[in-house]
């Protein structure tokens, strides 16, 4: 049974959209609506718009729209249940005590727990005789007995079934320890431990769950690094390892690592705010969560090859996020630490010394720019420019851009005005290509090329916007029901999606309900951005009763010409409204 409509009513009053959404996204007024820069996508001129009037949020850069419910469903990473139960939480309000299905909550429970008896397990088994080998290689590389305990550090022995068997004699299930991707199982059922022989790092997330784990084998097998798969309470591209402990760090600024034994010996020599992503490269998703906590982002990556293309990858994410960048050279090519271990009691001074060195992202591409090019030579100064130039481009301040177009001059020793002639060319030809791109996308929106939730529309685009029309009047005017209806039967839409929607909402307020209290729970988050997109559209925002009665005919026309195209399918009453409707548009 879905949660009571009062209940959701009363969720919704006491967790106000705006408010909810301010602790995420710094809001402006525009008119009666708040606008931000989107947190679920990157994005340099706002278009994330929370809708007052229905307490809706949509963005018209990545088309996510949704109530409350489905903006903490998003950011926070939780299923629908969990997500009421936050709000619920939020605003001191009980859960009610039955009658509704709490079984994915409650199976991301027991993976919680699951995660937490197999942190402590590890942790215990790491100071037994089986976990000798494991102790001596984190001691070997200079972690104290603090810091193991402090990151929870375990070894997972070399005997396949150590946890499960610890598991099951809890209580847990095999399809509870699966799921949490504590274990593999095989064609007969039977089940076996996913990590043995390896350091373990418990990944823990901002409410202080253990919501994941990697793992570093003992021996040369690969994976040298071994972590859990995406779960019911983990996605590892939208998690950060030690994020729960660099958030409380004073600043905001945020050390981005490669690997967890970079962030770990940095925590131990007092920088509590690095963080590191969770064996993949860096995401978007990765980036914006880091902008709600830091407004700089230290970037400390390896200098090999690998690490030079993550640095590059990385900064168009930070920037697209928002992000002030620098990035860190460390001396003789070494990992942090490396560098800390070798520098013993003196590593802290020594790494706070080159972050102090580290220049900006843009300093740093420059570099890196100007080390591929002989200056001494005309081609390699025109060449060093020419790419210069492209990098400047990308640059949305002014102001910063001239700082770099000087200071290029100079050092290349051509003038000034040269320099911003070449960028203005650049940036107008940036600025073409991105205009013609933004123009196709536009005309892909609007003929739903690309719709995979009406997927009906593409063929039917005339019908399709009739009938969102309709559905958005609907929604703004519940109490027109009576007339919607008596001049428009369901069974006239012709696009499926469509079609669910009228039927949904005329079922909700024929039944004396609130139009959008379940819609988090009864339609996926992807149908929950299009139904907004449908509400908050520039066309279905211009809705009276005018647009309403042309809308109405459209799909009334469209209905008979599709049932009158085989006249020997048509039945006598579908020809005579037919005629009569064509005498009538003749008149």
């Amino acid at each position: 049974m879905p949660l009571p409509d009062g209940f959701l009513q009363e969720l919704k009053l006491r967790n106000d959209m705006t408010e909810v959404a301010s602790s995420y996204v710094n809001l402006n007024r525009r008119g009666r609506n708040m606008v931000g820069l989107c947190p679920f996508h990157g994005e340099k001129t706002p278009s994330f718009n929370i809708y007052t009037e229905n307490g809706s949020f949509y963005c018209f850069g990545c088309g996510v729209g949704g109530d409350v419910i489905t903006f903490i469903m998003k950011i926070e990473n939780l299923d629908y249940i969990d997500a009421v139960k936050f709000l619920a939480q939020r605003a001191g309000m009980n859960m009610p005590e039955d009658g509704y299905d709490d079984s994915m909550s409650a199976l991301r429970k027991r993976i919680f727990e699951a995660n937490r008896v197999a942190a402590r397990f590890f942790h215990s088994t790491l100071y037994s005789e089986n976990g000798r080998n494991g102790l001596a290689y984190l001691r070997g590389r200079a972690l104290s007995e603090r810091t193991i305990r402090c990151f929870g550090l375990g070894y997972a022995d070399a005997n396949r079934y150590s946890l499960v068997n610890h598991l099951k004699s809890l209580g847990f299930k095999n399809n509870e320890i699966v799921q949490a991707n504590l274990a593999y199982q095989n064609k007969n059922g039977n089940i076996s431990d996913r990590f043995f022989d390896r350091v373990m790092f418990p990944i823990i997330d901002l409410r202080g769950n253990v919501i994941a784990f990697g793992g570093r084998i003992m021996t040369d097998a690969k994976p040298k690094y071994l972590n859990t798969s995406d779960t019911p309470v983990f996605k590892k591209s939208s998690n950060l390892f030690s994020l729960n402990n660099a958030k409380n760090s004073d600043g905001r600024t945020l050390i981005l690592c490669e690997g967890y034994m970079d962030v770990i010996a940095l925590n131990q020599a007092g920088f509590t705010n690095a963080v590191a992503t969770l064996g993949t490269a860096l995401t978007q998703e990765q980036a914006l969560l880091m902008k709600r906590y830091a407004d700089e982002v230290i970037i400390c990556y390896d200098s090999d090859e690998a690490g030079q293309k993550a640095t590059a990858r990385a900064i168009g994410f930070l920037r697209n996020a928002g992000l002030l960048i620098r990035v860190i050279n460390i001396p003789e090519g070494k990992d942090p630490d490396e560098f800390l271990r070798n520098k013993g009691d003196k590593g802290h001074d020594a790494f706070k010394n080159v972050i102090e060195s580290s220049g900006n992202d843009v300093e740093y591409r420059l570099s890196k720019l100007r080390n591929s090019y002989n200056l001494e030579l005309t081609e390699g100064k025109v060449g060093y420019l020419n790419g210069a130039v492209k990098i400047l481009s990308s640059l949305d301040n002014a102001i910063e851009r001239d700082v770099y177009v000087s200071k290029l001059a100079k050092e290349v020793g051509v003038s000034p005005d040269s320099v911003k002639q070449q960028l203005l060319k650049v940036t107008r030809r940036k600025s073409r290509e991105e205009n013609r791109e933004n123009f196709r996308n536009l005309q892909t929106n609007l003929n739903g090329r690309n719709d995979k939730i009406n997927t009906d529309r593409y063929k039917k685009q005339r019908i399709a916007t009739a009938e969102e029309g309709v559905i958005a009047y609907l929604i703004k005017n519940p109490d027109k029901l009576s007339y919607v209806i008596s001049n428009l039967d369901e069974n006239k839409f012709q696009t499926e999606f469509n079609k669910k929607l009228f039927t949904y909402f005329s079922e909700r307020i024929k039944n004396g309900q609130d139009i959008f209290s379940s819609i988090s729970a009864d339609f996926t988050q992807d149908e929950i951005s299009k139904i907004f997109e449908i509400v908050n559209s520039d066309f279905t925002r211009i809705v009276n009763d005018n647009t309403l009665r042309e809308n109405i005919d459209v799909i009334n026309d469209e209905y008979l010409k599709l049932k009158t195209s085989d006249m020997s399918d048509a039945s006598m009453e579908d020809i005579q409204e037919q005629l009569k409707r064509l005498r009538k548009h003749h008149q």
